[in-house]
This record gives structure tokens, C-alpha cells and sequence, in this order.
């Protein structure tokens, strides 16, 4: 996973928590939202995505 892949997962997964703590997102949705949130914050601090290797996609240096 590339830095840049990295930064726009924290900046998203940041995001999503504060719409989520302002009550801007509820229910169900924002579940959903903030389980994938926590997400892109565990596979941005592990620099590893699975999904990425199911798909074949790589956005690190090479």
C-alpha cells in the first residue's frame, strides 16, 4: 500500500468518525460507516490490504 493510498484512508476513516460524533450520520448507516472507518484505519496502520491482493492491485513503489 502506497503513502498516498495510506493518507487518504486516515483522512476518510477521520471524517466518517466526525459525521458519525456529530450525529450528521446515525442508524444504520452510519454503522456501517464507522465498521469500515475502523477499517481503513487498521489497514492503513498495517500498510496491508487484502482486498487489494484479492484484486491484484498494488499502489506502492515498486
Amino acid at each position: 500500500m502506497g503513502g498516498t493510498d495510506r493518507i487518504i484512508r486516515i483522512i476518510i476513516a477521520i471524517i466518517v468518525g466526525v459525521l458519525y460524533y456529530t450525529k450528521t450520520i446515525e442508524g444504520t448507516l452510519g454503522t456501517v460507516l464507522l465498521v469500515l472507518a475502523a477499517v481503513f484505519l487498521l489497514t492503513s496502520f498495517i500498510n496491508f490490504c487484502p482486498l487489494y491482493t484479492i484484486l491484484g492491485i498494488n499502489t506502492g513503489k515498486k
